[in-house]
Order: C-alpha cells, then sequence, then structure tokens
C-alpha cells in the first residue's frame, strides 16, 4: 500500500473548497438579480452547478481514503460556512453579526469533536 501523504488529505479539502465556492454562487448569486427571470436564474444555477459537481464527487473520491464519510461531510459544511460567510458580506452586502460568528464558532467546536478520537486512541 502507497504511503499517504500531505496532498492525500490537502487536495480532497482544496477540492472542496473550490466546489462549494460554485456551489454558493449557484444556490445565492441569483439573489443579487432579482429582475431576472426564475428560468433563467435556474438554468445559470444549473450550469453553475455542473462545475461543483465536477469537483465534489472527485473531492469525496480522493477523500475517501483518508477521511471518514462523516468527517468528510464535516469537512465539507464548515467550508460551506465558512464560504457562504464571505460570500453573504462581500457578494451580497450583507455582513455577519456577532451572533453569527457565534453559532459559527459552535459548529466549528463540533467539526473538532468528529475528529476527536479521546485521550491515547492512537495506541489502540
Amino acid at each position: 500500500m502507497p504511503a499517504l501523504s500531505l496532498s492525500n488529505y490537502l487536495v480532497p479539502v482544496l477540492l472542496l473548497l473550490a466546489s462549494n465556492v460554485f456551489m454558493t454562487f449557484a444556490w445565492y448569486g441569483h439573489l443579487k438579480y432579482k429582475s431576472a427571470p426564475l428560468f433563467m436564474a435556474i438554468v445559470v444555477s444549473w450550469g453553475i452547478a455542473f462545475f461543483e459537481y465536477s469537483l465534489m464527487v472527485p473531492a469525496n473520491r480522493m477523500g475517501s481514503g483518508v477521511y471518514s464519510v462523516v468527517q468528510l461531510k464535516t469537512i465539507q459544511e464548515v467550508i460551506t460556512l465558512v464560504v457562504f460567510a464571505g460570500f453573504s458580506a462581500w457578494y451580497l452586502g450583507q455582513p455577519l453579526k456577532w451572533n453569527h460568528y457565534a453559532a459559527f464558532a459552535l459548529i466549528v467546536g463540533a467539526a473538532f469533536l468528529m475528529f476527536y478520537d479521546g485521550p491515547g486512541a492512537a495506541a489502540h
């Protein structure tokens, strides 16, 4: 079995990050153009989502070699929140408030628990 390198862990995360940028634009980018016909928003969103899937599927395939499925989903959700927070403030002009940051901190704490095996777990 080949040795795992840093890239085995990093590449899936980078692909998830890139896919989430596309996903966020596909799901929420049209909100900046509410006067555009809904059908056009749907078609454009589907076109953007193609690129999201083109990155998400390989990220999950590669990532499943080094992360559990639960860990992959947790990574994806944390990335989604980070990307969405930036997108909301930068693109939609809706900055986050203190309670949003507090909620995100709690989610990051939950994500930590998904990766935490407890003391001495590596010895088993």
